[in-house]
């Protein structure tokens, strides 16, 4: 099985391009988010370590914001509570597609974690900062705090940008996007 990761800053259409492959795609915000939507236990690990900041089930992500908005710090304690979570679900996906010729992986953090192979092919997706901030700032939710501290987590740009074996420029026009995506996977996978 060939495994795609695509890599990038924050807001560069990761996701988007992830989605063009049309390949078993693993992509871990939509496990987060379904996690938050469905998981009555993650609530209640959430609880105990944020008993004020927590109202109900599900768990939304404003609240989330909140709790980090406050203290930076807690998003370690977020993280070190959803990614074990995040990294068992991708372990499943991985068995559930062993036969498949290629898999896509949409992980933030995909090098951070350490979550790479020698053998995976990076794509990491080129786009231009004052594009993405641009885009980022017209998101639900956005706090320019928590992005710079997200920011700080990452290994920089440049650095991911030479350890890529593809690099797609995204100019923001997805029918460019899909057909970087068509001509990639048939270079990858044909």
């Amino acid at each position: 099985m060939i495994r795609i990761a695509v890599i990038g800053d924050i807001g560069s259409g990761k996701s988007f391009f992830a989605k063009q492959l049309h390949i078993p795609l693993f992509c871990a915000d939509e496990v987060v988010q379904s996690l938050y939507s469905n998981s009555k236990s993650l609530f209640t690990k959430f609880k105990k370590v944020f008993p004020k900041n927590l109202e109900k089930f599900p768990i939304k992500k404003s609240e989330l914001i909140n709790i980090i908005s406050k203290n930076t710090k807690n998003l370690k304690k977020i993280i070190k509570i959803v990614h074990p979570i995040v990294r068992k679900e991708m372990k499943l996906f991985l068995r559930k597609n062993k036969n498949k010729k290629a898999i896509v992986l949409d992980i933030p953090l995909f090098l951070e974690s350490k979550l790479d192979l020698e053998t995976d092919i990076l794509v990491f997706i080129d786009a231009d900062q004052k594009k993405i901030f641009s885009k980022l700032k017209k998101r639900k939710n956005f706090n320019l705090k928590i992005f710079k501290f997200l920011k700080s987590l990452q290994i920089p740009v440049h650095i991911k940008k030479e350890k890529a074996d593809f690099v797609v420029k995204n100019n923001f026009n997805s029918a460019k996007m899909k057909k970087e995506a068509k001509i990639l996977i048939d270079k990858i996978v044909l």
